[in-house]
């Protein structure tokens, strides 16, 4: 009886469908007390759906797993669509680039303007950009039946775009020496024609060459880039460094009484040698920019990563920058001697640093910025101008301290010195960060 009552209250096992475990009430599970679990994944799951159940009032002092639990088993060991090759659906997002892409380094430079960094290429199994587009190059070329294209070669010099950027400087000086040797209205058309032919002059050697903006070989608009207008700003600038000193200091003396004459001792006194200095400059900066264009590609095309052309770039970015300068003030230095004018060579040069950064960037895709800083600066010199005409009216007089501060500290070339030098440094730190990465020197990609 005793025997008896025991296996009465001995419990049963369910072996239906909906029976409950009993593994899980009396091991522990592997996965969770990380004891180790013989075999894979895949080998667990096939030991399961091959386990036959028992049949119904069948007997056995094994623990039957149920045929749903295997099912469910088999279907997380079953990886996701596109989650197990995420390079993959990569390379298919920007299958163009790889395509063309001559080098791994040109597919970092592509994906770095795509805001793809480093800790990006660490969600595809790499420890950098350069890395993950090493991977990329390797399988494109592995799998494309079409041989690799040939690496783009660097610019060439070409003679139409170096005599265009002579012409200005030319017709500049031209008109210049009209302006000296005649008088009356003959002046006033000598000038205005002498304008016009160096804005034509200037139109045409920034629409070919290293200071174009658009070309076969120009890196062309950033992705996502917005666009801004810079030559409204630039005339106003020219013409202030023109103009501007003279009307600045004529209005502090209660002025202007007559219109410019166009010489340096009237009572609207012109200071034509930063212009002309400026002018004559477009020939060093589009030989400089040139320089800094086929020394970057061959950086891009030695370099190994991304950090490897950042620093080898930056001396060469300085450097052009201090070359393009150092021609600039040799050419201020003879067009002040030749005019016998006063030396304005601390706003000549800052004006001239601040258009030659603005056109880098607007050469390498980068527009925005450089629109940016000529409007505040264009703004800020329009400023000093209007707070000193709206003095002259009752009880504003305190709008022309500042202005009357720095012309009498300082000199009136102090107010174009101080804004161009601030916009030239805020921008020259904006060229550094933006030159010196590999995407600002990549090709164009082709319109969708």
């Amino acid at each position: 009886m005793n025997d008896l009552g025991a296996l009465g209250r001995r419990p049963r096992t369910l072996t239906g469908p909906g029976a409950p475990d009993a593994r899980s009430e009396k091991d522990p599970d592997p996965a969770t007390t990380g004891s180790p679990c013989p075999g894979t994944d895949a080998e667990r799951a096939t030991a399961a759906d091959e386990t036959v159940l028992p049949e119904p009032g069948q007997t056995t002092g094994h623990k039957a797993p149920v045929k749903h639990e295997s099912a469910t088993g088999r279907k997380t060991s079953t990886p996701r669509p596109g989650a197990a090759d995420p390079v993959k659906a990569l390379m298919h997002r920007h299958r163009e680039l790889c395509a063309r892409a001559v080098d791994p380094l040109e597919i970092a430079a592509g994906l770095e303007a795509h805001g793809i960094t480093d800790r990006t290429a660490a969600r595809f199994r790499h420890r950098d950009v350069f890395s993950l587009a090493e991977e990329m190059y390797a399988r494109v070329s592995r799998d494309g039946d079409a041989p690799p294209p040939a690496a783009p070669a660097a610019p060439r010099v070409r003679a139409g775009w170096a005599l265009l950027t002579l012409l200005p400087g030319a017709l500049c000086a031209a008109a210049v020496t009209a302006v000296h040797l005649t008088h009356g209205q003959a002046r006033l058309l000598a000038a205005m024609a002498g304008a016009l032919a160096v804005a034509l002059a200037l139109r045409a050697a920034l629409r070919r060459g290293p200071l174009s903006r658009t070309g076969p070989d120009r890196p062309g608009p950033r992705p996502g880039a917005a666009h801004g207008r810079t030559t409204p700003w630039t005339v106003w600038l020219v013409a202030y460094s023109l103009l501007g000193n003279g009307l600045l200091s004529s209005v502090l003396t209660g002025g202007p009484h007559a219109l410019p004459t166009g010489t340096a001792d009237g009572p609207w006194p012109v200071t034509a040698a930063p212009v002309l200095a400026l002018a004559l400059a477009c020939a060093p900066a589009a030989w400089t920019a040139h320089l800094f264009t086929a020394r970057s590609r061959r950086r891009l095309a030695a370099s190994r990563g991304l950090e490897d052309f950042a620093a080898a770039v930056r001396p060469l970015l300085l450097g052009t920058i201090a070359l393009f300068l150092g021609a600039l003030a040799a050419l201020l230095t003879l067009c002040t001697a030749l005019l016998d004018e006063p030396a304005a060579h601390a706003e000549a040069l800052t004006l001239g640093a601040l258009l030659f950064l603005a056109r880098l960037l607007t050469t390498h895709g980068f527009t925005y910025a450089p629109a940016v800083v000529l409007t505040a600066t264009a703004t800020a010199e329009a400023a000093a101008l209007a707070t000193l005409f709206a003095a002259r009216l009752p009880g504003f007089g305190f709008l022309a301290t500042p202005a009357e501060t720095l012309v009498t500290t300082w000199g009136a070339g102090s107010v174009p010195t101080l804004a161009c030098g601030t916009a030239a440094l805020a921008l020259l730190v904006h060229t550094i960060r933006k030159l010196t990465r590999a995407s600002a020197h990549a090709p164009p990609e082709p319109a969708r």
